[in-house]
């Protein structure tokens, strides 16, 4: 019985979702919402623990389950709030510090020397995502007419530095990975400075920027717990095995809870403009791959370099964007936008990553 369950656990596990899905439809019909709101979140649950005994599936399992993480702070909100007198949200900025550590014990001289190996990848890349997504994220928010502490966070993820699932997507995408990680740590780095000007300059109509304070926002989120990271990486050098594999649950697992947190905070506003704000993600992470990608061909860089400032350009670290809406005293809107963009340009940088990964990496001569 057991080597049966062993052996079939996934297709079981599909199974309970489907059952889950038609009884929470059912629910819903009845006008029962709160129960069939559990049976949804538990058919999602069940369908990405589902996803683990596929290869090609396997990828979109932390999406499900943020993707349940949302729609139980949207069926339940209360719950993710406060504790008591405790506020959730206080969480937020050391969930992040420990993530943004836990980055700095991944990484090492070599991903800065690649500044040096890799000069115009990096200048390219570094300068499209600086100037492509802020400037993407401020005309969405115009042509969307977004209210202006929405159309703010929406301005502040395209201003944000390169999202750190953007190195997987590099991997599977069969880019350049040093190239990601350099340009991955180059931004993050730059963010303290770029960040906060480039929101001052296209976010100023909508919201009062206050630049020196997030200035020191990012670097306390970022700079601090990253410098400690490379510290400890240094010190501890391969004597800490356990924290290389703590690290990425512990960093997903954070992320997952922000997501929680911001979505619980901001339900009403959701309710009034989450599909625009639906809409607007994917064509921003979209036009920032396909912009990205081209801006460097015709700096006649090599297929996997374009590849890899396609995903750089179009993934932002939502989480820093989400850390710094908590800091302005604004998560339940200008937070919002992260919260939904963050999970959604996984689901397309997945894809993309997916459709590339199919087909093989021909140099053109003129680009060589």
């Amino acid at each position: 019985m057991l080597t049966l369950l062993k052996v079939y656990r996934y297709k079981i596990l599909f199974a309970i979702s489907i059952l889950c899905f038609l009884l929470a439809t059912v629910m819903l019909l009845v006008d029962m919402d709160q129960d069939s709101g559990i049976l949804f979140v538990a058919a999602i649950v069940m369908l990405a623990l589902g996803f683990r005994g596929y290869a090609v599936l396997r990828g979109y399992t932390y999406t499900m389950m943020i993707i349940a993480a949302v729609m139980a702070a949207m069926y339940s909100p209360q719950y993710f709030i406060t504790i008591g007198s405790f506020k959730l949200d206080r969480l937020i900025t050391p969930l992040l510090q420990i993530i943004m550590f836990g980055m700095g014990t991944a990484m090492s001289a070599s991903d800065f020397v690649g500044v040096i190996k890799m000069p115009k990848g990096v200048i390219v890349g570094t300068l499209n995502h600086f100037t492509i997504m802020p400037l993407l994220g401020f005309a969405l928010a115009n042509i969307f007419h977004f209210p202006p502490e929405i159309a703010a966070g929406v301005i502040l993820i395209g201003c944000s530095p390169c999202g750190m699932a953007s190195n997987v997507i590099s991997y599977l995408a069969r880019a350049n990975l040093a190239l990601s990680i350099t340009l991955t740590t180059v931004s993050t780095f730059l963010a303290p400075v770029l960040t906060p000007l480039l929101m001052k300059l296209l976010a100023g109509q909508f919201i009062e920027i206050n630049v020196l304070k997030m200035v020191w926002d990012i670097t306390k989120i970022v700079i601090l717990p990253v410098g400690a990271g490379l510290i400890f990486n240094h010190v501890l050098k391969g004597k800490a095995k356990w924290l290389d594999n703590a690290m990425p649950l512990l960093s997903m697992a954070g992320i997952g809870f922000i997501i929680l947190i911001i979505t619980a905070a901001g339900r009403d506003s959701l309710l009034e403009i989450g599909l625009a704000l639906i809409a607007a993600s994917p064509i921003h992470n979209t036009c920032g791959y396909f912009l990205g990608y081209w801006s460097a061909r015709l700096f006649r860089m090599e297929e996997q370099d374009c590849r890899t400032i396609a995903i750089e350009v179009g993934m932002q670290n939502g989480g820093l964007a989400s850390g710094i809406a908590k800091e302005m005293g604004k998560i339940a809107t200008v937070g919002l936008a992260p919260a939904i963009f963050g999970p959604l340009m996984n689901i397309t940088g997945s894809m993309l990553a997916t459709w590339w990964r199919g087909r093989a990496i021909t140099q053109d001569k003129d680009n060589v």
